[in-house]
């Protein structure tokens, strides 16, 4: 069993109950390479994870969301690719950080929800070792913390149907960062009057999002890119995109930039720390 298939199978024993999916390799939104991690990439992923642990024990945050990047998405003038939900698992200054995050099946339409420590998030071969987190606002933060420990809560809005470029008001797919900031949005309506014992829907979690001016970023990707894609990924698909906006080459999806953007605009968030 090569090194990849054995931290496969660890991220696989801890996997989320509620979306319990087959064990095997997960990327965020890349196709699986069997090829083991070498030793220097070993390294260098676990060194990023201590750099990130002591930036987060720093902050004196409790819950941040955390992003690296897997890819390089500089054509779209983008530097992360992909977030999850970092939270300290404990009260104590020695509790571990854990990150429960999306994570797509080897470039297939399928997707589960994961748990890992800093080292296992950071030994994807990222396209550079470098992290981001932005700071939830304490509030925020103690309504979503008791969520993120909870299986069932957690993997609530969780749609396996997984679509790299989901469009970000529809409910056909979802992707990695729009599971993250549904959930997000799912905390605070359960802390509004009337919310906190009713269950909240992915359609209630959008129109929070809406009514609080999320933007999402709007990629202009034409028709040859569309199809392409389409014909070539199975984890890419564009029919949840509303007529008028495909076809003018609008495909608007959740980006972490746009996240890191959006939060210390509305008050949800700090400014982000970035980890070199």
């Amino acid at each position: 069993m090569t090194p990849r298939r054995r931290a496969s199978a660890v991220v696989a024993a801890v996997m989320l109950t509620a979306v319990l999916a087959a064990a095997g390799t997960a990327h965020a939104g890349r196709p699986c390479d069997d090829a083991p991690l070498s030793a220097s990439a070993v390294e260098r992923g676990l060194a990023l994870a201590e750099r990130t642990r002591a930036a987060l024990d720093a902050s004196g945050a409790t819950v941040v969301l955390l992003a690296r990047a897997g890819q390089d998405l500089s054509a779209y003038r983008l530097r992360w690719s992909h977030l999850g939900i970092a939270y300290r698992d404990g009260d104590g200054a020695d509790a571990p950080w854990r990150v429960l995050h999306k994570l797509n099946h080897c470039g297939t339409a399928d997707a589960a929800l994961y748990r890992q420590g800093l080292g296992p998030f950071f030994l994807d071969s990222p396209f550079r070792y470098e992290a981001a987190f932005a700071p939830l606002a304490p509030a925020l933060a103690a309504q979503l913390r008791p969520l993120l420990q909870n299986n069932a809560r957690g993997a609530q809005l969780h749609e396996a149907r997984y679509n790299m470029l989901a469009y970000p008001w529809a409910t056909q797919y979802q992707q990695s960062n729009q599971w993250a900031i549904e959930t997000l949005a799912m905390a605070a309506l359960g802390a509004e009057a009337g919310m906190a014992s009713q269950p909240v829907t992915r359609r209630q979690a959008q129109g929070w999002l809406q009514a609080r001016d999320y933007q999402p970023t709007v990629l202009q990707l034409g028709p040859m890119t569309r199809l392409g894609a389409r014909a070539t990924r199975a984890n890419v698909a564009f029919d949840d995109h509303p007529n008028d906006q495909r076809f003018a080459d609008r495909i608007a999806t959740v980006t972490v930039d746009s996240v890191f953007a959006w939060l210390p605009r509305t008050g949800l968030g700090g400014a982000v720390v970035e980890v070199r």
